[in-house]
C-alpha cells in the first residue's frame, strides 16, 4: 500500500473511532439506568431495531441517538423532490447547483432532528423505571432544551464526519457510519447468544443453523454484489490508433444491483420513524398500527419488501443514465455492436439496465426479508434481519473496491513516472 492510501484508511478508522466515543456521550439530565431497563424491554420490536442501527447510542440516550437518520430522511425527501421537479433535478447536476442542493438537506436535516429531539424528551417524561425512578433529572422545559441542542450537535458532527470520510477517507462516510453501528453491536450479540445457550433458552443446533443461514446470506449478497453484464462496445479503427498506447474498455459493466446499499437504508428509515413516534402512543388505533410495524411483524418485513423493491427501482433509474452513457460513447467514436448510436443505443440500455434492476430488486427483497422469516419459523427469541446482514456485506465490498481502485491507480502513477 502506498503512503497516500495507509493515511486514507488511518483517517476513516479515526473518524469512526470518534463516532463510537461519540456514542458515549449521554444528554445531560438523563437517568441513564432507567432509559436502559426500557431499551432492554424492548429489544426485540422497532426501538431495538433503532438502537441496532445507532450502534446502542439510544440505549445510552447518546447526544448521536438519532443517528445519521435524520440526514437520510432528508436525502430520501430531496432524491423524491428531484425527480419530480425538473429545475430541483436539473440544479443537483450542476456543480454550484450541487453545492445549494446539499445545503438543502443540511437545513432540511436540522429541522427534522429537532422535530424527532423534540418528541424523545415529551416521550421520556413519562418514561419510569421499575423502581418508580424518572428517566428526566431537571425540569422539562429545561431538558426539553438541552436534549434538542445536544442531539442537532450530535447529528451536525455525524453529517461532518460522514463527509469528511468521504472526502478524505475511503468508501462513503454515511454507509461506513451505518457499518459501523451495527458491526459494534456483534460482540454483544454473541454473548446474548451465549446466555441464551446456558440458560437452555436456545438450542446449540439452532445457533449452528442460525450461522449457516448467515454464511448462505453472506455469499448469496457478495455473488450477486460482484455480478455484472458487461455490454461489448467497439471502437472504429481511427480511435483505436490514436489510442493505440492507451487502454481502452471495450464493454460496459452494468451491476446486477445499480442502487447498492441505499434501497435497504432508504427503506429502514422509513418503517422506523412510524414505528418508533408510536411506539409511547396509548391510543387503541395507534398501538395497533404500532404493532403492525413491530420488525417481528409480517407486516413490517412485507412493507421492507416493498420499499426495498420500490426504492431499488427508483435509484437504479437516478444512478443509471443511459442517455448520458450513449452520447459519451458516440463522442468517442465506440457504439454497441447491431446498435444504432444515439437514441437506440441508450434505448437498449436502459432494456438492459431495467432487467437488471428487476431481479436486483427482487433479491434485495428476499435478502432482507427471508432470513428472518426462517428464524422466526425456527422459533428464535430475539430478532435477525438480513438488513443488517446486506448493509453489512454491501458497505464492506464497497470499501474494498475502493481500496483496490486507489492502488491501481497508485501504481499505474508509478508506472508513468518512471516511463518518464
Amino acid at each position: 500500500m502506498s503512503k497516500d492510501l495507509i493515511n486514507k484508511i488511518l483517517i476513516t478508522l479515526g473518524f469512526i473511532f470518534l463516532y463510537r466515543l461519540l456514542a458515549y456521550v449521554p444528554v445531560p439530565g438523563v437517568n441513564i439506568d432507567v432509559v436502559k431497563e426500557f431499551f432492554d424491554s424492548n429489544a426485540n420490536n422497532a426501538l431495538g431495531l433503532v438502537n441496532m442501527f445507532s450502534g446502542n447510542a439510544v440505549e445510552r440516550l447518546s447526544i448521536i441517538s438519532l443517528g445519521i437518520m435524520p440526514y437520510i430522511t432528508a436525502s430520501i425527501i430531496m432524491e423524491l423532490l428531484a425527480a419530480t421537479f425538473p429545475a430541483l433535478g436539473k440544479m443537483k447536476k450542476e456543480r454550484d447547483g450541487m453545492q445549494k442542493y446539499m445545503q438543502i438537506i443540511r437545513y432540511t436535516t436540522i429541522v427534522i432532528t429537532l422535530i424527532q429531539s423534540i418528541g424523545v424528551s415529551v416521550g421520556l417524561n413519562s418514561l419510569t423505571g421499575q423502581s418508580g425512578q424518572g428517566a428526566i433529572s431537571i425540569d422539562m422545559n429545561t431538558f426539553i432544551a438541552v436534549s434538542a441542542i445536544s442531539m442537532l450537535t450530535g447529528t451536525m458532527l455525524l453529517m461532518w464526519i460522514g463527509e469528511q470520510i468521504t472526502q478524505k477517507g475511503i468508501g462513503n462516510g454515511i454507509s461506513l457510519i451505518i457499518f459501523a453501528g451495527i458491526v459494534s453491536a456483534i460482540p454483544s450479540a454473541i454473548g446474548g447468544t451465549i446466555d441464551l445457550v446456558n440458560n437452555g433458552q436456545m438450542n446449540f443446533l439452532t445457533v449452528i443453523a442460525i450461522l449457516v443461514i448467515i454464511m448462505a446470506t453472506v455469499g448469496a449478497i457478495i455473488y450477486v454484489e460482484l455480478g455484472e453484464r458487461r455490454v461489448p462496445v467497439s471502437y472504429s479503427r481511427k480511435v483505436m490508433m490514436q489510442n493505440q498506447n492507451k487502454r481502452i474498455m471495450n464493454y460496459i459493466p452494468i451491476k446486477v444491483n445499480l442502487s447498492g446499499v441505499i434501497p435497504a437504508i432508504f427503506a429502514s428509515a422509513i418503517l422506523m420513524f412510524p414505528a418508533t413516534v408510536l411506539q409511547g402512543s396509548q391510543n387503541k388505533y395507534l398501538v395497533m398500527i404500532a404493532d403492525y410495524l413491530n420488525p417481528s411483524s409480517y407486516t413490517f418485513n412485507l412493507f421492507m419488501f416493498l420499499f426495498v423493491v420500490f426504492f431499488a427501482f427508483f435509484y437504479a433509474s437516478i444512478t443509471f443514465n443511459a442517455k448520458d452513457i450513449s452520447e459519451n460513447l458516440k463522442k468517442q467514436g465506440g457504439f454497441i455492436p447491431g446498435v444504432r448510436p444515439g437514441a437506440s443505443t441508450a434505448e437498449f440500455l436502459n432494456e438492459v439496465a431495467s432487467r437488471l434492476t428487476f431481479w436486483g430488486a427482487i433479491y434485495m427483497g428476499l435478502i432482507s426479508t427471508v432470513p428472518w422469516l426462517i428464524v422466526k419459523a425456527m422459533g428464535v427469541p430475539f430478532y435477525f434481519g438480513g438488513v443488517a446482514v446486506l448493509i453489512v456485506v454491501q458497505v464492506a465490498i464497497d470499501t474494498m473496491r475502493k481500496i483496490e481502485a486507489q492502488q491501481y491507480t497508485n501504481k499505474y502513477q508509478t508506472l508513468s513516472a518512471v516511463g518518464l
